[in-house]
């Protein structure tokens, strides 16, 4: 049998944002264990409390979830593009100096 066979195709599941505040919004109202909850759900129970976290972080920010998603990927963005640049500059400097070196 083929490693591939054996393998499931599994897709992830997406889940939307109100979703997600509402299963939140559950746990903090309710007296269920997040577990519980997660169960009733049909989610795992480490993503509600993931969800849980992000919310309880983003608030404590005074920002909302959708915004502080927004502010990671452009944060990861800048990074990438930021090695790009030191990338090029180092090879400029490079070239820089090779052809100095070849005018002597």
């Amino acid at each position: 049998m083929k490693s591939e066979d054996r393998m499931s195709t599994k897709t992830r599941r997406q889940y939307t944002e109100e979703f997600k505040t509402e299963a939140v919004r559950l746990v903090r109202d309710s007296a269920r264990p997040v577990a519980q909850v997660a169960r009733d759900l049909g989610i795992a129970d480490h993503l509600l409390y993931r969800w849980r976290a992000e919310q309880q972080q983003t608030e404590s920010r005074g920002h909302t979830r959708q915004a502080m998603r927004a502010e990671q990927e452009e944060l990861v963005r800048l990074r990438r593009e930021n090695a790009t640049l030191k990338q090029e500059r180092d090879f400029l400097k490079r070239a820089a100096a090779f052809f100095a070196k070849e005018s002597r």
